[in-house]
């Protein structure tokens, strides 16, 4: 890894926040540990890391709030969520709040690791990048600023939907499965990720297709999706 990466450890149970930092200075990277979720926002908001775990229950700001907040002010910094909730309501408030990434209690600290080094690279790689606008028929997406316009009109899209809209634009005129898009943009590929990426399709489906023509996320029956601009026959 070249150069200290640094994240912050948003979690109140002391044990958990001092296993996860002393795992991670271990591995390389830099720490620092908020035990609540004002202070956590606090540090997230005046420092620069490349990372942030966050326990979605904490006192005073919970983990959703804290996320919300972040995303206003920093929207490229990755964010994964750590909580004892798995429920799939839960992973899509979670994302919707801004999340990137989410890993249900207790997890082994090796995946935790990989999801981190999926990000750093990811946001490495992304930083190098020359500056893109992906296009196609009206819509346009730029990669840089996070912004979705549609035949001229903003389109506002949570971090996960611009994620998956970005990796469909990407695969323009290419169906991708469900696994594909697991694998790529939620690192794991099960029964749960996939109920959650149908979720996704349709929250994207009312916001970029639903009022505008010609209709572009089209679905391939037992084979996953497609982003195309000819109508479907």
């Amino acid at each position: 890894m070249s150069g200290s990466k640094k994240i912050l450890i948003v979690e109140d149970d002391l044990r958990i926040a001092q296993n996860i930092s002393k795992g991670l200075q271990e591995k390389g990277f830099e720490t620092e540990i908020a035990f609540d979720g004002k202070i956590g926002l606090k540090l997230a908001l005046h420092n620069d890391f490349d990372l942030i775990l966050l326990d979605l229950n904490l006192p005073v700001l919970n983990g959703y709030e804290v996320c919300s907040e972040v995303r206003k002010k920093k929207p490229s910094i990755p964010i994964i969520m750590l909580t004892a909730l798995g429920e799939t309501e839960d992973k899509i408030e979670g994302f919707e709040k801004g999340a990137d990434d989410y890993l249900v209690k207790p997890f082994d600290f090796r995946e935790l690791l990989a999801r981190i080094n999926v990000f750093i690279k990811r946001n490495h790689k992304s930083e190098n990048e020359q500056h893109d606008i992906l296009k196609i028929a009206n819509l346009e997406l730029d990669s840089e600023s996070k912004i979705v316009m549609r035949d001229g009109q903003n389109i506002e899209l949570t971090p996960k939907e611009f994620s998956l809209l970005e990796y469909l634009i990407k695969n323009k005129g290419r169906v991708v499965s469900k696994a594909d898009i697991a694998e790529n943009l939620w690192e794991q590929n099960n029964q749960q990720s996939l109920n959650v990426i149908e979720v996704y399709i349709n929250f994207l489906r009312k916001k970029i297709d639903k009022d505008f023509t010609p209709k572009l996320i089209h679905t391939k029956t037992g084979m996953g999706y497609i982003l195309k601009e000819e109508i479907e026959k």
